[in-house]
């Protein structure tokens, strides 16, 4: 049984059918990426999963238990934590305050403050940070706040939408080192990202979807290599 398993949802906005069928399967451990066009459904998929939107049909279950009646707190809590486009932090709070939001459902004093000294080594820049507002800092600091901020909540899955949006190159090569550590240490991450060529690299699957379709799936790496990809998005 996968850990998180999208089952031919089919999402609309008002008269507009968003998504068609879409099926998505994340085994426990996995980099999962979604990948395609602007309007393609990838965000949508995202914010379905994490209750922000409901299915019209089709079933979204976590390690087998059905999301889609759940609101999104309730889906937070059984261990799926988003972290949205454009990061969404709280602007004006300190980074500190943004990770206390982050352990909301969570009781363990001991804990929650183990998580915090474990996000200022996975984010050393944060610990410069901690009592700065948040929303005076960069585009770059504000997504490590965004990841740090999900972390605390201790998922079993992360859902990521679009987490190189807005950054020098230089921070997202950062980014994307750390999305690899943060799966190595045992979190699965659903990732949704406009750099097609980064995205496929550290994916474990891969699925290209097109006006709200899944189109294409399989490995990561033979996604990059297909003549298809290359093509749409790879240049």
């Amino acid at each position: 049984m996968a850990l998180l398993e999208i089952d031919d949802i089919h999402v609309y906005y008002d008269k507009i059918h968003a998504l068609k069928g879409v099926s998505i399967s994340v085994e426990q451990g996995q980099i999962v990426t979604l990948v395609g066009g602007n309007g393609a459904g990838k965000s949508t998929t995202l914010k379905t999963v994490s209750g922000l939107l409901h299915p019209q049909s089709g079933e979204i279950r976590l390690e087998g238990r059905p999301l889609s009646h759940l609101k999104p707190h309730e889906i937070a809590t059984i261990g799926l934590r988003h972290v949205p486009e454009g990061r969404r932090i709280f602007g004006r709070l300190t980074v500190r305050e943004n990770l206390d939001m982050g352990a909301f459902t969570r009781t363990d004093r001991a804990g929650i403050a183990a998580d915090k000294e474990r996000m200022v080594s996975l984010f050393p820049r944060l610990k410069e940070r901690w009592t700065q507002i948040a929303g005076t800092l960069s585009g770059g600091e504000q997504q490590m706040v965004a990841m740090a901020r999900a972390l605390m909540g201790q998922p079993h899955a992360l859902l990521m939408d679009e987490p190189s949006m807005g950054l020098s190159p230089m921070m997202v090569e950062q980014v994307f080192e750390t999305i690899r550590t943060i799966n190595d240490e045992g979190v699965t991450i659903l990732l949704v990202e406009q750099n097609a060529l980064l995205a496929l690299s550290i994916a474990d699957i891969g699925y290209v979807m097109e006006s709200g379709q899944i189109i294409l799936s399989g490995p990561g790496p033979d996604l990059l290599d297909d003549e298809r990809v290359q093509r749409a998005y790879l240049g």
